[in-house]
């Protein structure tokens, strides 16, 4: 969940991250304790939903390890990533920390990250275990970098009582892009202010899937050069453009005065297009008990989504090395999977734990999000993948707002992200 704080409050809760960690500058060699000494390790989220699973998760670690403690730090999203990069350049970074694939690679590259290659050897850790499309994220140059703790895929959460209201069939596994598109005009009711669908510029739950299904690659192998202004490229653009276009969604000033997520919850939008992420949030929502569902994502040329997920990582500056590398073996095994799935807030990484995370919440077809690993597409992190995902909005509102041909956007947008990929 992405939440806004002040500039004030920022800095302020930055400031007592760093001042907290004890994370130390690099090459500090050894444990850094003394035998027998406590040790205190730091480990940063930025989930309030989640930091009582992280609580438990560090307890378990603590009963079998008693001499260290492990202490949780939860940022909102903003600081947190100002809060990391302050601190990993700092020397003042946590110890074990959160990370996303988008943002993976600037770290790894700086040598900011614990090489957990060795750990994965001697803890006999089956990287098999991991979806492969979130374990390669995490690797650079050969080297493992961070161990996956869970994974997210897409598909189409819907409202019941819309589609009944509507006498519109629920969503299946036959569906295309047209039945979205003939079902969406069917469920918008101007009168009701309710659309069939939420059309934002959203690229992990949107248009990278559409873009993979048309047969596109987004970024090619290399990562050298993008594909959004090839024909398959537009034609996933195109398919949010064109409902946007018919009316059926929000417009992007509707959807930045109120997220798509939230009018899905305030029963205005009958469709939403996205993650596994929101099951949790959805199940917690008393006004949606009994109306919500999700089903597996519509098929283009072919049936694809992205998939992405948070990796466990760990500071190369520690003080404790050694600590650290044996409590980051335990963030990736079994127990702290079973841990996180009980509580219903993420869909874990390591295979064999789902299932309590599919009987935390049994009114939605959970099962959707896992099968869809079967056909699912890394999320493309090539270069600085976070400065050019942020020039998104920036190139295709045009075309989203019917300004600008696709086909010209999408040209331009392939433009700007192939310069900045140039830059790797």
């Amino acid at each position: 969940m992405k939440r806004k704080w002040t500039a004030a409050a920022a800095l302020a809760a930055a400031a007592a991250l760093i001042t907290g960690c004890s994370g130390g500058s690099g090459g500090s060699g050894g444990s850094g304790a003394a035998p027998g000494e406590k040790v205190t390790l730091t480990y940063a989220n930025w989930s309030e939903d989640q930091s009582p699973a992280m609580e438990q998760i560090a307890a378990e670690f603590e009963k079998a390890n008693p001499n260290i403690d492990v202490k949780i730090q939860t940022l909102p999203w903003p600081e947190y990533w100002s809060t990391l990069q302050v601190g990993a350049a700092g020397g003042t970074a946590p110890d074990a920390f959160w990370m996303l694939a988008d943002h993976f690679r600037e770290y790894a590259k700086g040598g900011q990250l614990l090489d957990l290659s060795d750990t994965v050897k001697s803890a006999g850790i089956d990287m098999s275990v991991y979806p492969k499309a979130v374990s390669d994220s995490y690797t650079y140059e050969g080297k493992i970098f961070a161990l996956p703790k869970d994974f997210d895929t897409n598909g189409i959460w819907y409202n019941k009582a819309l589609f009944d209201a509507a006498k519109v069939s629920y969503p299946d596994d036959t569906w295309t892009w047209q039945n979205v598109q003939d079902a969406a005009k069917k469920l918008t009711d101007k009168a009701k202010g309710v659309w069939g669908i939420a059309a934002p510029i959203d690229a992990q739950g949107g248009f990278y899937n559409t873009m993979l299904q048309a047969g596109a690659q987004i970024i090619n192998p290399e990562g050298t050069a993008s594909d959004f202004a090839s024909p398959a490229g537009v034609a996933g653009l195109k398919f949010w453009t064109d409902l946007q276009a018919a009316g059926v969604s929000p417009t992007l000033k509707q959807l930045s005065d109120t997220e798509a997520v939230s009018m899905f919850e305030n029963q205005k939008v009958a469709m939403y297009l996205s993650g596994a992420y929101w099951a949790f949030r959805f199940h917690n929502n008393a006004n949606l008990k009994g109306k919500v569902d999700v089903a597996p994502l519509p098929q283009g040329v072919k049936r694809a989504t992205v998939t992405s997920g948070i990796g466990n990582a760990g500071y190369a500056g520690s003080k404790h090395p050694e600590e650290l590398k044996k409590f980051l073996a335990f963030l990736g095994g079994t127990k702290a999977a079973e841990i996180q799935a009980a509580t219903g807030t993420v869909l874990p990484a390591y295979k064999g734990t789902q299932q309590p995370w599919l009987d935390a919440m049994p009114e939605f077809n959970l099962k959707v999000f896992i099968d869809a690993i079967d056909y699912s597409v890394p999320l493309p992190v090539a270069g600085n993948a976070a400065e050019w995902q942020g020039l998104a909005a920036q190139y295709l509102t045009p075309a989203w707002n019917g300004e600008k041909p696709v086909e010209q956007a999408a040209k331009e947008y392939q433009d700007a992200v192939d310069k900045v990929l140039a830059k790797q």
